[in-house]
Order: C-alpha cells, then structure tokens, then sequence
C-alpha cells in the first residue's frame, strides 16, 4: 500500500469534497423548503391536498435514488418540447439534474419525517391554542411548527447523514464529488484500496461532525425537558 498517493492527489480529493458539500448542502435546502408544506399537506383532510402530497412522497420513497438521478438525466433527453424550452440548458447540465434529483428525494423523507412528528404532538396543547384565540394558521406557525421541529430533529439527522452517503451516486454522471475524486485517483494508480479508502475517511470525518453538530441542537432544544439541579 502507497499511501503518499493521497497526499499526491489531495488537491482532487478537495475539489470531490466542495462539490459534495455544495451538492447536499443546496439539496438539504431545497428539500426542507419542499418539505414543510408537503408534509402539512400530508396530514389534511382535504384530498385535493393529501393526494398529490402521498403520491409525490410514495413514489420518491419507492424508487432508488439512482433510479431517479438516471430518469432526470438520461430521461429528459427524449422530450423534445423540453429540449426545445428555455429549461434545457439547466436539464442539460449534470449538476442540476443531480441537485433536483437529490432535492426530490430528501424533501420526500423529509416530509414524512414532518407529517410523523405533527401527528406526534399532543392534542391538549393544539387545543389549548384554539382556546387562546389563537387561528389555525397561527397555531400552526407558533405551536405546530416549532414543537414539531424539536420532534423530527432526531430522526431528520439521520435524513441527512443518509443523503450525504446517497450523493455517492452523483459521480455516475459525470460530476466529480469525493467518490468520483476516488474513481479519478484509481484509474491514474491502480491503487483503488487508498483510492477509495481516502474517500472513505472524508466521508466518515464529515458524518462525525454531522453527529456532533446534531447532538449540540438536540441538546440545545430540549434543555427546557432536562431536570433543573439545584
């Protein structure tokens, strides 16, 4: 094993590692943006609400990831209206099919996270809203919302630890992101054991500091639930 080749080529493993980082972190954005109505969506009464809401997030939920990033990016190619729009020179670009695939995707899990954590939240404290005076949409914006937040944190670190190992797959289209950097390194040296154990390692710093950041907000969050010591 040569290690020193890591150090050789450290220059493409920095350039996988923004794309990465850029890639999730915009994905992660959008999707929560996506989510939060989605998911309130979820939960309504109303079909003409909760019917696109469930299909949009049963078939995201249904359906590989790579699957999805292979029917945007080789898909879109056979509509001709398409590529005849305004809208193909970004269709065209393998960043942005990567980017809406990854925003589709973790803003479906994202909105069954939030749909799980409202449905979660006990009824006397909605109740005692409404009693307040309080209007559906206020309630939902004062006291919904930010209870159900604390909820889905939790479970919401792990929506994104998991989208940061899914964005792996982005390098399947050309896009050098920390695996794809790897893929690079291997195909100069034969070497795939350091190639892919560098990666490896980035992939395995960034999840710690994922946990740890996400331990911190928990901690941050829920300090009112902890007992007061004298």
């Amino acid at each position: 094993m040569d290690f020193s080749i890591i150090a050789n080529e450290w220059d493409v493993y920095w350039q996988g590692l923004y794309t990465t980082l850029f890639l999730v972190a915009l994905s992660l954005l959008l999707g929560l943006i996506i989510a939060i109505p989605t998911g309130i969506c979820r939960n309504s009464n109303n079909w003409l609400l909760k019917g696109p809401a469930w299909a949009y997030i049963y078939f995201f939920r249904g359906t590989p990831l790579l699957v999805q990033l292979f029917l945007i990016y080789y898909g879109a190619g056979q509509w001709d209206w398409l590529r005849q729009s305004a809208a193909w020179s970004l269709f065209s670009q393998a960043w942005f099919c990567a980017i809406l695939a990854f925003t589709l995707n973790t803003g479906a899990y994202t909105a069954e996270i939030i749909r799980g954590a409202i449905n979660a939240m006990p009824k006397g404290q909605i109740e005692a809203a409404y009693a307040y005076g309080m209007s559906r949409m206020t309630t939902l914006r004062r006291i919904i919302l930010p209870n159900s937040f604390r909820r889905a944190l939790p479970a919401y670190s792990n929506e994104v630890i998991f989208m940061l190992h899914g964005s792996a797959v982005a390098g399947v289209i050309t896009i050098v992101d920390l695996t794809g950097a790897a893929r690079i390194v291997n195909s100069r040296y034969y070497s795939p054991f350091e190639a892919f154990l560098a990666a490896g390692l980035v992939y395995m710093c960034l999840t710690f500091l994922l946990v740890w950041g996400f331990r911190k907000l928990e901690n941050r969050w829920f300090r009112h639930l902890k007992p007061r010591t004298a």
